[in-house]
């Protein structure tokens, strides 16, 4: 919406930058928002098989997140898919199919996103349920939890 008015007609141009954008934006997210924001991180590996393992990381149990960093995360974390949705049905609507290429892209970036802190935060939840009663004494010890 915003290259037309930078770069005009220009389409490569426009498709090179927000291709870029998308990359800072996805590295961003997986890497250090989500590590200082709730506590977590993803990554994915390759096995000797070649089979794709994703790999969980979590902060320490006592460790304290921000409520309100935490719901402004988890909700733009979902929002983003769903604004690339809506683009892409614009796109699609106006025929404009180079410019549903990109939006696909975008999407996949960021819905890989969402799934992996979805599947992480599930992971993080059912580790620290299994320490007992010992796990749900120290969350509930925690003063500034909303």
């Amino acid at each position: 919406m915003i290259g037309y008015t930078l770069f005009g007609h220009n389409f490569i141009f426009q498709f090179i930058v927000t291709i870029l954008l998308l990359s800072a934006d996805f590295w961003n997210v997986k890497n250090l928002s989500g590590r200082l924001m709730v506590g977590l991180r993803w990554w994915s590996e390759t096995n000797e098989l070649g089979e794709s393992i994703w790999t969980f990381e979590s902060a320490d149990a006592e460790r304290y997140v921000n409520p309100i960093d935490y719901k402004v995360f988890w909700m733009m974390l979902y929002a983003t898919p769903a604004f690339w949705i809506f683009l892409a049905l614009l796109a699609f609507l106006k025929l404009q199919f180079l410019y549903l290429t990109l939006v696909i892209l975008a999407v996949t970036l960021s819905a890989t996103n969402a799934l992996a802190y979805t599947k992480c935060d599930k992971f993080f939840k059912a580790e620290t349920s299994s320490l007992g009663f010992f796990g749900t004494m120290l969350q509930k010890i925690n003063p500034f939890d909303i």
